[in-house]
């Protein structure tokens, strides 16, 4: 092969991934049905106009740290939920069994208790505790093949009761210890946020270089290095500028830190792991994943446990921030935002689509409206109508976007 030959042999495929052949590829994706975030994001940007030109204090610090708590409980049982909708499954469990967790913990750490335990074994023991119920929710789906909306449906029934129970005539139980409180109450100094910004930042190059490292060295040139530095420019000014706006005010508080450790771990875990493969391709064919050797049955008990799991962390935080848990724990609208939260941030019903990132984003669109009208002064009916009506517009445009990507044959 002449050294011409060989020019124009590697200068191609690099050429595919110029800027303008990156951004007609996207355009591509989005007109066969592949919208990502975008909906999301410019949703976002919407409603967050809306809300601060009617209230400039929509947009000030303390209002800002107060969204990231409010929204923490609801986006980390939506990651479980993120699961279980890959899967094609659903879970209308979790609201209750985060109010299992929540009970727990409160009955562990008090004072003079049968029980009574340090606060850290009391979230490990809750979160085990219902990491099991979702594996027995999940032996009961796999195993024997009962439905999981009415196997989940009793449970939700089941664990709503056994709460009631639990509590009783005491009626509400406080919490005074001070680490579990500190779950949803604490809030880093100026120093420590910049610190984590920078160690966040830091983190994502190491491994977005190490991602293109590796690729070159096997030959693969699939990285606009424009683009990259952009993703890495862009990351750094979202996290100082987030922890600077929280600084204006309390400060960054651990339970968003908290939300963002889950976020990368349950991330790597479903794109980067060969269990997270398995999970896509049970939810996008079964019976062809089975075939190709993978075990559905594990997979199904254990994206349960994931949910469950997931639905009890979600439950001390409800509990920390209220430093109690009553008769209504887990009750609310708590079921309801968890799933809208995933089906609204792009994870599709239909199983097989969809990505952890999606319960952030889902979660930040509900906390948004959820906290702006409450800013307003609207009534709770006004929030209950958008976020349904936001919903609706969710599963449309993944429904619509399934049908072309299945006429384009993806």
């Amino acid at each position: 092969m002449t050294e011409d030959a060989l020019a124009v042999g590697t200068a191609a495929p690099r050429n595919e991934n110029s800027l303008g052949a990156i951004a007609r590829r996207r355009w591509e994706s989005w007109k066969a049905g592949d919208v990502g975030v975008m909906p999301v994001v410019l949703g976002l940007v919407v409603i967050t106009a809306f809300f601060y030109s009617q209230n400039s204090n929509f947009l000030t610090a303390g209002n800002f740290t107060n969204l990231m708590v409010q929204m923490a409980a609801v986006t980390t049982i939506a990651i479980g939920v993120v699961f279980v909708l890959l899967l094609g499954e659903i879970d209308l469990s979790i609201g209750y069994v985060s109010g299992i967790a929540g009970v727990v913990t409160a009955k562990l750490q008090f004072p003079d208790g049968s029980w009574e335990t340090t606060g850290i074994v009391a979230i490990i023991v809750a979160v085990i505790v219902t990491a099991l119920i979702g594996a027995f929710q999940g032996s009961v789906v796999a195993i024997i093949g009962v439905p999981s909306f009415v196997v989940t449906l009793a449970g939700l029934l089941f664990w709503q009761g056994v709460i009631l129970y639990a509590i009783g005539d005491q009626g509400v139980i406080v919490i005074d210890d001070t680490l579990i409180n500190n779950v949803a109450n604490y809030f880093f100094s100026d120093t420590a946020g910049y610190l984590i910004a920078g160690g966040a930042t830091a983190l994502y190059v190491l491994a977005t270089l190490a991602g293109v490292i590796s690729r070159r060295r096997h030959g693969i040139f699939t990285d606009n290095l424009v683009l990259v530095a952009l993703k890495i420019a862009g990351l750094a000014a979202v996290a100082f500028g987030v922890v600077y706006w929280a600084n204006q005010e309390r400060g960054f508080p651990f339970a968003f830190l908290l939300v963002i450790v889950l976020l990368v771990f349950w991330t790597w875990v479903a794109e980067r792991t060969t269990f997270g493969r398995h999970v896509y391709a049970v939810g996008g064919n079964a019976e062809a994943a089975r075939r190709a050797g993978i075990n559905v049955r594990n997979i199904r008990i254990i994206v349960f446990m994931i949910s469950g799991a997931m639905a009890g962390l979600g439950g001390v935080i409800f509990a920390s921030r209220l430093n109690s848990v009553d008769l209504n724990a887990g009750g609310g609208t708590i079921l309801l935002d968890a799933i809208a939260a995933a089906v609204i941030g792009g994870t599709s019903l239909f199983g097989g689509r969809g990505r952890v990132i999606s319960a952030l984003m889902g979660a930040l669109v509900i906390s948004t409206v959820a906290n702006g009208i409450d800013l307003l002064g609207y009534s709770s009916a006004i929030k209950y109508m958008v976020t349904g009506a936001i919903l609706l517009a969710a599963v449309t445009l993944d429904t619509v976007s399934r049908r072309r990507l299945e006429r384009a044959g993806r």
